[in-house]
């Protein structure tokens, strides 16, 4: 099991780091900085559980008024077509179909807190046709990738940040993570078929892909139509879509003569449940990649790519994201540090500032989403979830890169 083996890693390769910095560089601080990494993350990985309580109870509820009052029911025979070729195991017209695209839905508008809820009850569903509960399904693992890979719409908290650091457009990171994140979920997807034996020169993915890649385009346009006015245009529009479908779940709830406050209870209960299932995975995840971190382990591998890069390029202004990028796949609240850091040291309009936004926005957080959503189900084998997720976050890096220069290489 992969995360298994990243878990003694972290805590192994720490470990020697520490010894060494002890004995050979005199850093008597190494190891009480990563028992105190243990403590802290710890705590982290609690809060981030009591956090979500109320979130998940939040959205769990509605997603159970949507259910019983057959809107769900509604989405998944509308996508069923797509995605019926992307999930051959699960039966045609199946709910999770609905939660599904509910759950990627509030990923491409940037609503983390949505997503989150949505895509636990999604890998619930999904766990319910798994015939071998303890090991992850073809269907499990495509889910997690095309979750992770973090196609994103409206980046609303990035351009939060950005404009609250004082960008002069905080709007500008718009176009070049819509474009990292629909390369990372093409990449994943491909990859994953790959692996699955899904054969993607289907009529319905190929006219079905077309049709989101010119949705996408249509959307760019509009952006690019509202100029500087962007970041509160997509804020509103991410807002009104969400409450939206709020609105459509109970309307067609109280036309299906459901009880919708009842409804709603019964699922904020499976809520509460699943925030306390996480817990345990939620802490082993933060606590090992915390430890990684303050051995310097990470410094060190980067310190040791830009060394390399000097000796080929003349431009490494790229290298000074790395941090952000690496950060990224372990621990989402790590990578936003790492980039408030880099906006702080090089200035929120420069290059490494706009770097470090793309990188931010370019996927999910890889193993923390596979410890949130697997742990939720009690999946314990993950088979190759890990390495088709870092594949597509590798494609989200160099993207990041590359669209970082075509759109702000002048800086």
């Amino acid at each position: 099991m992969i995360l298994n083996r990243l878990f003694i890693s972290f805590f192994v390769v720490s470990f020697l780091a520490g010894f060494y910095q002890l004995i050979f560089l005199q850093n008597t601080d190494i190891f009480p900085a990563m028992i105190n990494s243990t403590f802290d993350l710890a705590k982290v990985g609690f809060e981030i559980s009591l956090n979500l309580t109320g979130i998940l109870a939040l959205w769990l509820g509605i997603m159970k008024v949507g259910e019983k009052g057959g809107f769900i029911n509604i989405i998944a025979k509308i996508i069923a077509p797509f995605f019926s070729k992307l999930f051959p195991e699960i039966p045609k017209n199946h709910p999770v179909f609905g939660t599904m695209i509910m759950n990627f839905s509030a990923n491409m508008l940037g609503l983390d807190n949505a997503a989150t809820p949505m895509g636990l009850k999604a890998m619930k569903q999904l766990q319910e046709l798994n015939e071998t509960k303890d090991t992850a399904s073809n269907s499990q693992i495509m889910f997690l990738v095309l979750n992770t890979s973090g196609l994103t719409l409206i980046p609303v908290s990035i351009m939060a940040i950005l404009a609250e650091k004082g960008a002069a457009n905080p709007a500008d990171i718009f176009i070049p993570i819509l474009l990292t994140t629909f390369i990372s979920t093409l990449v994943g997807l491909f990859v994953t078929s790959l692996v699955q034996k899904i054969n993607l020169l289907n009529s319905t993915i190929i006219l079905s892909l077309g049709a989101i890649s010119f949705a996408i385009a249509g959307f760019i346009y509009f952006i690019l139509s509202i100029g500087t006015n962007a970041n509160i245009y997509t804020n509103n529009i991410a807002s009104i879509l969400i409450f939206s479908i709020i609105v459509a779940f109970i309307v067609k709830a109280v036309r299906a003569k459901i009880n919708v406050y009842d409804t709603f209870i019964e699922g904020a209960k499976e809520g509460f449940e699943v925030a306390i299932r996480i817990i345990p995975y939620l802490v082993a995840i933060l606590v090992a990649i915390g430890v990684f971190r303050a051995s310097g382990v990470m410094d060190l591998i980067i310190g040791a790519i830009a060394s390399v890069v000097e000796l080929f390029m003349a431009d490494t202004r790229w290298v000074d994201g790395l941090p952000t990028a690496f950060m990224k796949p372990l621990s989402g609240g790590g990578a936003r540090g790492m980039m408030i850091e880099a906006i702080e040291h090089f200035g929120v309009d420069s290059f490494q500032g706009k770097l470090v936004s793309i990188m931010q926005g370019s996927t999910d957080t890889t193993f923390y989403v596979i410890a949130l959503y697997f742990g939720s189900v009690g999946i314990k084998n993950t088979r190759n979830a890990v390495t088709l997720g870092l594949i597509a976050d590798l494609a989200g890096i160099i993207a990041a890169i590359v669209l970082a220069y075509l759109f702000f290489g002048h800086l």
